[in-house]
């Protein structure tokens, strides 16, 4: 019995805060996906990398869920997605992972179970489910439709670095989201309509205004640089890895030169790691791959 899933990472959030005293963040997926391969038989132990250790445990707990834990078998996973950046590389991992252990069985799940499988292992990213959503990332207790992705492409920028985002994740910042909930309102009001008119200038307001009030918390010292480059490329925004370091330049696909975007940022930031293309997308095992006419690599 096999099955195989893809689900897409993220270029950090749109926006990310605290409403009501909950923790939220509204997702960024995009075309980047991490694919799971789940091979089960009877009587054999699961098998996995190493490296993949919290997917592995969601298989088993997906085995569990279905009421297969009687079979074992093997995990592949290969990842187009760089890790702790802030890309939700280990959401996409691990619901790629139990979608398909699921399939192997001839069953599927729903995203809300996908989530909560994996947020029984780990804090979760809101790409598990389709379009883009509001989510409370720590323990499921918020979940809102907004609607599907405005035409937005995103050019990722890594300047180098990492954050652990679990230990990042287990630290009280309750005092400071909560002195920055007024921008995280204000913020999420602007990407909520720009979502809904899909309109991406007032999404990319909202999170600029996100990743500024993020820099109380995790503080990025290419943000200002970028915003203004961005600017100068008729951008839309900008977008941050709220706990990583990635940052994300995001342009309205229906006027912008992609391509020519990428080759003046990669000329004006000479300092990068690396620097790809990506397109906004719905989140959810059921995005396909749909490349934006940039430069990837």
């Amino acid at each position: 019995m096999k099955g195989i899933a893809s689900m897409p990472g993220t270029c950090g959030e749109l926006v990310q805060g605290m409403l009501d005293g909950v923790p939220f963040h509204v997702s960024c997926p995009v075309d980047l996906y991490s694919h799971a391969e789940v091979r089960l038989g009877p009587e054999r132990p699961l098998t996995f990398s190493p490296a993949f250790a919290k997917a592995g445990e969601a298989v088993k707990r997906a085995l569990e869920t279905l009421g297969r834990s009687d079979l074992g078998g093997r995990l592949t996973l290969t990842s187009e997605l760089p890790r702790s950046k802030g890309m939700a590389s280990s959401t996409a991992d691990i619901a790629a992972a139990v979608a398909a252990t699921a399939l192997a069985l001839g069953t599927s799940l729903a995203p809300r179970q996908i989530a909560d499988l994996a947020l029984s292992i780990e804090p979760t990213d809101g790409s598990v489910f389709p379009d883009i959503v509001l989510f409370d990332h720590l323990s499921g207790r918020l979940l809102e439709r907004l609607g599907p992705p405005p035409p937005i492409d995103i050019i990722a920028l890594d300047f180098g670095g990492e954050v652990d985002t679990i230990a990042f994740n287990k630290v009280d910042r309750s005092h400071h989201l909560a002195a920055l909930s007024s921008q995280a309102v204000e913020a999420l009001g602007m990407v909520r309509a720009g979502v809904a008119l899909a309109d991406p200038v007032l999404v990319g307001r909202g999170a600029t205004l996100s990743a500024r009030s993020n820099q109380d918390i995790l503080y990025k010292p290419q943000l200002e640089l970028v915003m203004a480059l961005a600017r100068q490329i008729g951008g839309a925004g900008v977008c941050v890895g709220h706990s990583g370091t990635v940052i994300g330049v995001l342009l309205d696909r229906r006027t912008a030169d992609v391509g020519a975007a990428h080759r003046f940022l990669r000329q004006r930031l000479g300092r990068l790691e690396r620097s790809f293309c990506s397109s906004l997308i719905g989140g959810g095992s059921a995005a396909l791959p749909i490349f934006c006419g940039g430069e990837r690599g």
